[in-house]
């Protein structure tokens, strides 16, 4: 069985790292260089970089602060916010990215993860899906989770592994920044059916609800960031805990 990652996430704006609720609110998180060389002391397993907002006001990715970070860190780093392109993802590359993480460009152009899948193979493509419930079904939404889109999520997470994602970064926009524990149902639905890797993300307010999250979610990884921004806990308590519990990790 393949261990278990725990993936910190840095959502950034204006330069900064930041952290909000339900995708609202936004408070600063600190320095963008501070916070990732931290997780790579701390022997994090991946490092996502989002720039939260460039799909909303329709520009690139800061890359030059892609190209700062990928110059700090010795893990994987994923980047994701603008990738609208080949052409940009081709610059993520350059600028130091090991996988680039597209969404809301998905969305209105679904075989754009199929050209960048052919360009740069499947395992550096991941599809970010942000869901939140509408009802009794769960919906993709776009633009930051400002959009509400006509895809189911579990038939979309199926049509982007056809397509040739690598991997899927789930984010449940009801349980974002909540600290109650990741949405392990929606998480269930897509891991147990799709054959590619499934990252939790959004919810995560203490140790158990990572262990939740791969126990009862079958997450291949989890993400978090407010647990580990403000420093409520450490990567390597993280991994302690979860090996204590039966979860195989990288130590």
């Amino acid at each position: 069985m393949l261990a278990k990652r725990i993936i910190p996430c840095l959502d950034v704006r204006d330069g900064r790292v930041v952290k909000g609720i339900n995708f609202e609110g936004l408070r600063d998180a600190g320095s963008i260089l501070e916070q990732a060389r931290f997780y790579n002391n701390e022997l994090a397993d991946e490092l996502v970089f989002l720039d939260i907002s460039a799909s909303i006001e329709s520009r690139k990715t800061t890359l030059e602060e892609v190209l700062k970070v990928s110059g700090e860190v010795f893990i994987p780093l994923t980047v994701g916010g603008g990738i609208s392109s080949v052409e940009r993802a081709r610059d993520a590359f350059l600028h130091g990215a090991d996988k680039v993480s597209v969404n809301t460009a998905a969305v209105y152009d679904p075989e754009l993860i199929t050209r960048i899948a052919e360009q740069f193979g499947s395992q550096a493509v991941v599809v970010a899906i942000d869901v939140k419930k509408v009802g009794e079904k769960y919906f993709v939404h776009t633009h930051s989770g400002k959009e509400l889109t006509k895809y189911e999520a579990v038939e979309w997470a199926h049509m982007v592994q056809d397509l040739g994602a690598g991997e899927i970064l789930l984010t449940s926009m009801d349980r974002d920044g909540t600290k109650s524990g990741y949405d392990n149902d929606i998480l269930r639905m897509i891991s147990t059916t799709v054959h590619i890797p499934v990252i939790a993300s959004g919810g995560a307010g203490n140790l158990e609800h990572l262990y939740d999250g791969f126990a009862e979610g079958h997450a291949d990884a989890a993400l978090a960031a407010s647990i580990f921004h403000f420093r409520q806990y450490s990567i390597r308590e993280a991994k302690e805990y979860l090996r204590e519990r039966g979860i195989e990790v990288r130590l």
